[in-house]
């Protein structure tokens, strides 16, 4: 019965209001990183894809009960992550409702997260999503799939993935570091063209989160 209430709040989300929130995680690691790139991308997804999403993101803590309020919650950072077993517990029941969790490596993420995730699904491995899975169609076509927005260190990006039950809960997006692409334009002053990729693909992540 819990689980249906969960789900029925995040339909309630989808269909009068809308929030996002930044993960706040243990472990020294910046998770405050990229301060400016979820506002851009609210913005930019209010105006090009019609959602309604409050222009300041919310911050939460794994262990926060509050983190059911959220549709769709963010992390990144350059350093080490830890999760307490209540943060487990918490993030495993989001997922399992309907949350959606999205791990941004920032550069120098990935030799702790993926331990972390493992802890969060232990039955379940990361897979690559393929570039034809709707993440990457819709409303911006992808055909490649995740876009290289910054070196890190030069590998081909890569976005992988939890599903429960076909549906995508959890993306990792890896050697991309879409956050940087959301940022202010001065603070990496990267091309227009290739923010302007990196927000299309934010979109693309919301639009998935509202529309399945």
């Amino acid at each position: 019965m819990r689980k249906i209430s969960f789900l029925f709040f995040f339909i309630c989300i989808n269909c009068y209001s809308q929030e996002i929130a930044l993960v706040k995680y243990k472990g020294g690691g910046d998770w405050y990183a990229n301060p400016t790139s979820l506002s851009n991308l609210i913005k930019y997804c209010n105006a090009t894809i019609n959602t309604k999403i409050k222009a300041k993101p919310a911050i939460v803590e794994p262990s926060n009960p509050d983190l059911f309020s959220y549709p769709y919650i963010h992390m990144t950072g350059h350093g080490n992550v830890v999760f307490s077993d209540s943060d487990v517990t918490n993030l495993r029941n989001y997922m399992r409702a309907g949350g959606f969790l999205h791990i941004d490596d920032n550069y120098g993420l990935n030799q702790y997260i993926r331990k972390e995730i493992k802890k969060i699904f232990p039955e379940n491995d990361l897979v690559e999503i393929p570039a034809n899975h709707p993440i990457f169609q819709k409303p911006f076509l992808f055909p490649a799939g995740l876009p290289k927005i910054h070196e890190h260190d030069g590998k081909r990006p890569q976005a992988f993935g939890i599903f429960i039950n076909s549906r995508l809960v959890l993306l990792y997006t890896y050697e991309c570091d879409l956050g940087d692409g959301w940022e202010d334009p001065e603070v990496h002053n990267d091309p227009i063209d290739v923010r302007e990729k990196a927000l299309k693909m934010g979109a693309n992540i919301m639009n998935y989160i509202f529309t399945n």
